[in-house]
């Protein structure tokens, strides 16, 4: 993904969340310098509650080699009350970056030597 583009993944939610830690497995492969938006959102119908946010800048390990960089962080996020509809939402934007491609969430796993991206909600 290049500068100005985005994408997010939702989970429909099937309780409340309670306040607390969430640990967010980001492993990626980088190809060019890139900056990158990290944001996760509690949407209700067509309304957005920001609930974490935060940048990290990334720098390639070896362009031509597609392996991850691995990327654990913690964030501590408010109480999510839950009403039917409700999803999680992770959302990733390039506020940098030379090309489309500059960042891409590891899809692959072990076979370019790291993880799926998840998260684990707070108990």
């Amino acid at each position: 993904m290049g500068a100005g583009r985005s994408q997010e993944a939702a989970y429909g939610l099937k309780a409340d969340v309670p306040a607390g830690t969430y640990h967010f497995v980001l492993d990626s492969i980088i190809l060019s310098p890139v900056d990158i938006r990290y944001e996760l959102i509690h949407r209700r119908g067509i309304d957005d509650t920001l609930l974490v946010m935060w940048e990290k800048h990334w720098d390639p390990m070896d362009p031509n080699l597609f392996e991850a960089q691995a990327y654990d962080v913690e964030q501590v996020a408010p109480a999510v009350s839950f009403e039917t509809g409700d999803k999680l939402v992770f959302r990733y934007t390039a506020l940098t970056g030379a090309t489309n491609d500059s960042y891409v969430p590891n899809g692959d796993g072990k076979n370019s030597n790291g993880r799926i991206p998840h998260i684990t909600l707070p108990k």
